[in-house]
């Protein structure tokens, strides 16, 4: 599987942004799909999840009420909404998939992993 993530950039505090992660190759629909950030001096944290059929999400603490996860496996695409954005968030976004069959919040569950994509929130 190769995943390219996109959306990002530079945003102010309280706006939103969309991000978007392509797959290309096996069958995406098979995979459970995850965002994990990585800002700088600090490793890399889980963010969000969902399951193959997009019916099961999890979230990391500092996202619940403001970031949603969702999948179109009909584009093979997974995003991530993310709204009322806060200076903390500023990090490289990876989108990554996994073969579990439930979702997982930690990243050595994940097989594949995109390239990454910067989110920088200004305050």
């Amino acid at each position: 599987v190769q995943l390219q993530a996109s959306g990002g950039g530079l945003v102010q505090a309280g706006g939103s942004l969309r991000l978007s992660c392509a797959a290309s190759g096996r069958t995406f629909s098979m995979y459970i799909m995850g965002w994990f950030r990585q800002a700088p001096g600090k490793e890399r944290e889980f963010v969000a999840a969902i399951n193959w059929r997009g019916d099961s999400t999890a979230y990391a603490d500092s996202g619940k009420g403001r970031f949603t996860i969702s999948r179109d496996n009909a584009v093979n695409t997974v995003y991530l909404q993310m709204n009322t954005l806060k200076s903390e968030d500023t990090a490289v976004y990876y989108c990554a998939a996994g073969s579990s069959r439930y979702i997982r919040t930690t990243n050595d569950w994940y097989d594949y992993w995109g390239q990454g994509t910067q989110v920088t929130v200004s305050s």
